[in-house]
């Protein structure tokens, strides 16, 4: 059950590391979300975010080989996407690249639950 836990933090640590390519420049961020950045205080503040998601990614394939830090790694990830979708729901009018991002979010919701299920359940089995 840990090696599942494990992978499916890993799994939800790819979905965040997958925009750190936007730290690049503008043509990546507008690959990745489909959005004209002219402004530059936007792109600013779009590489920044991609640094951000580096940051969470990371950590929580970090957390996956480390049990003490699961908990703490899935109230990060399931703040993360959750806010996202919100976000993006609450909005609407999204276009595909966004609609792309929500998906993966749902997909890492699924992930956390799951995860956080399978932890909970190995803790009181011990």
């Amino acid at each position: 059950m840990e090696k599942i836990v494990a992978g499916l933090l890993v799994l939800v640590g790819i979905i965040h590391l997958l925009p750190v390519s936007g730290v690049l420049g503008t043509e990546r961020l507008s690959a990745l979300y489909g959005v004209t950045l002219g402004d530059p205080n936007l792109v600013i503040l779009m590489r920044h975010r991609a640094v951000l998601f580096g940051l969470l990614g990371l950590f929580m394939v970090y957390a996956a080989f480390k049990p003490w830090l699961q908990p703490l790694a899935f109230l990060a990830g399931f703040l993360s996407v959750v806010s996202f979708m919100a976000i993006a729901w609450s909005v609407g009018d999204y276009n595909e690249a966004i609609r792309k991002v929500v998906i993966a979010d749902v997909v890492a919701v699924i992930a956390l639950c799951i995860a956080g299920v399978l932890y909970v359940f190995s803790r009181n089995q011990s």
